[in-house]
């Protein structure tokens, strides 16, 4: 297999396009993925973020267009294959369980098993270490017992206990959709800081939003999809969060928002 080099995007789409009947969702779309970098996806409802992430994750396949891994072109026919080569999504309504512990959680379809006899258990020490380990890794300081129940972590923490999981698992690129849609403002920035701490353990992130603020605090880079296509596609420093905001409102002036901060950095 091709391995990826300081100019070979983990992932690069070219001229795709995805067409259902009466419908097209996406038209002539390229982007690359690279190495330890955010790539903010960003667009309002109905912009087409949703149809490209599950080409990207191997749930749709294009109507044209050439998806490539490691500068290899390939053809995922379902998510089993995207997740084989390296592609995790983590939804932003399916999370932890609250009643299972975080090491359950954590190896939850993946047991790591001990036999006594003839009879297999689940190997919690192992599991326990194991978890703790990789969340700690991620910059989840709270969770002192992995046998804590789930439901005791915040909504970030849980969704970062679900991003360490994928990357413990082989994930080299983790598509995040919405990620903080239903956190509230401290929450949204410890998730932040979880992402920032993944990427610098070069794993690559999509995240998709609708929030400027929460893009601009991690992106590397942007592309705005308006009505399936990309209209803008460049590098963190290239455009102001006000060019951003206008660009997602398909151009019109945004004046009444000048007044607000430029950004949205977590205060460490």
């Amino acid at each position: 297999m091709p391995t990826t080099t300081a100019t070979t995007p983990i992932i690069a789409l070219r001229n795709v396009s995805k067409r259902f009947p009466g419908n097209d969702a996406l038209t002539d779309i390229s982007l690359e993925v690279n190495v330890g970098e955010v790539l903010c996806l960003l667009g309002d409802n109905g912009a087409g973020k949703s149809t490209l992430i599950k080409i990207v994750s191997g749930v749709h396949e294009p109507t044209s267009g050439t998806i490539e891994i490691d500068g290899e072109q390939v053809k995922f026919s379902d998510p089993r294959e995207a997740r084989q080569r390296g592609i995790a999504t983590v939804h932003q309504e399916v999370g932890a369980i609250p009643l299972m512990s975080v090491a359950r959680n954590f190896f939850l379809g993946a047991e790591p098993v001990k036999k006594i006899g003839p009879f297999k258990f689940f190997d919690n020490k192992t599991a326990s270490r194991v978890a703790l380990d990789e969340v700690r890794a991620l910059g989840i300081r709270r969770i002192k017992d992995a046998r804590q129940l789930a439901g005791t972590l915040s909504g970030g923490e849980r969704q970062a206990l679900m991003i360490a999981r994928a990357m413990y698992f082989g994930a080299r690129v983790l598509i995040l959709d919405e990620p903080t849609s239903a956190l509230g403002v401290k929450e949204a920035r410890t998730l932040l800081r979880f992402i920032k701490n993944a990427t610098a353990r070069g794993v690559a992130v999509v995240f998709i939003t609708h929030n400027a603020h929460h893009a601009m605090a991690v992106g590397d880079r942007f592309a705005v999809l308006i009505q399936g296509r990309v209209v803008a596609d460049f590098r963190r420093g290239e455009r102001t969060r006000i060019e951003l905001l206008t660009l997602m409102a398909g151009g019109e002036e945004l004046g009444t928002l000048e007044d607000q901060p430029d950004d949205f950095e977590d205060d460490e």
